[in-house]
């Protein structure tokens, strides 16, 4: 009788503690950019932070959902996924709200969609009758505003067009092992590479000022926990591989905390106008 009492101890135990991790899995990846986004709407600043950190994970997690239909990995990865595609798009609205707040002289808008020129010289006929301004926007695809547009929606349909056709390609070649593989590798890869755009965006300014500290922390301790997860969970070996690569991007980035950090208390002390 004892030993069906402990067995039964060990299992709701064991269950408790996969629960609690994928939980953690769920709600880790999210939890770094909470500090962040804070950060953002509290200075009403969002030069520090990379939108191309926004772009690495959309693109790592929609690959990642992809590669779920052709080899179906733990429920709570595929979780993980949708809710940081979620997360990003409302650091990115974040962003392109407080951008625009902050634009002294009003810049042209840039948008990912591009205009027909008859729809372009009917808006202009049409301004040139009622009397009122031309529309002040600019449609083009030109790669130097490549997810640098200022309005969301360009966003939504940048990655909307990347997912149908990732689907497409997806269906058609579902059955052929080696794509299914390079699909999960390109996830993996993709999202340990998170945090060379927050690296680039700190060597350009010299500084960490406007990066969340909190975020990086969390990142680092998240990553860590994944990986280990990764290798405890016997997850594909693309997921552990990457994740080492990802933690050691984390270290890189604290380092540059360390070394920035007499650059960063200065651009504090000019944006605070001490």
């Amino acid at each position: 009788m004892d030993w069906i009492i402990s067995d039964e101890l060990g299992l709701t135990v064991g269950h408790l503690v996969g629960w609690g991790a994928a939980g953690a899995m769920i709600i880790g990846g999210v939890a770094p950019y909470i500090p962040q986004y804070r950060q953002i709407k509290r200075t009403q600043d969002a030069e520090g932070f990379s939108l191309y950190v926004c772009l690495t994970l959309l693109i790592a997690n929609t690959l990642r959902i992809l590669f779920w239909f052709g080899k179906r990995y733990e429920l709570p990865l595929l979780i993980q996924s949708i809710v940081m595609n979620i997360t990003m798009f409302v650091m990115i609205h974040l962003c392109v709200n407080v951008r625009k707040k902050n634009q002294i002289i009003r810049a042209r808008e840039r948008i990912f969609t591009a205009q027909p020129d008859e729809t372009a010289r009917w808006l202009d006929q049409r301004s040139s009758i009622t009397g009122r301004e031309k529309p002040h926007r600019f449609y083009d695809m030109d790669r130097k505003y490549f997810w640098a547009w200022t309005d969301f929606q360009s966003y939504l349909d940048c990655m909307l067009v990347f997912s149908v056709l990732g689907a497409a390609i997806t269906y058609l070649l579902i059955e052929f092992s080696p794509f299914v593989e390079l699909i999960g590798f390109l996830a993996v890869f993709t999202e340990a590479m998170l945090g060379a755009p927050q690296i680039t965006k700190n060597i350009q300014n010299k500084s960490t000022e406007g990066m969340s500290l909190s975020m990086v922390i969390m990142w680092t301790f998240g990553d860590i926990f994944k990986t280990a997860y990764f290798v405890i969970r016997e997850a594909p070996t693309q997921f552990w591989v990457c994740g080492s690569l990802q933690v050691a991007l984390d270290v890189i980035i604290l380092f540059q905390v360390w070394l920035y950090r007499h650059n960063t208390a200065a651009a504090r002390r000019l944006r605070r106008g001490d």
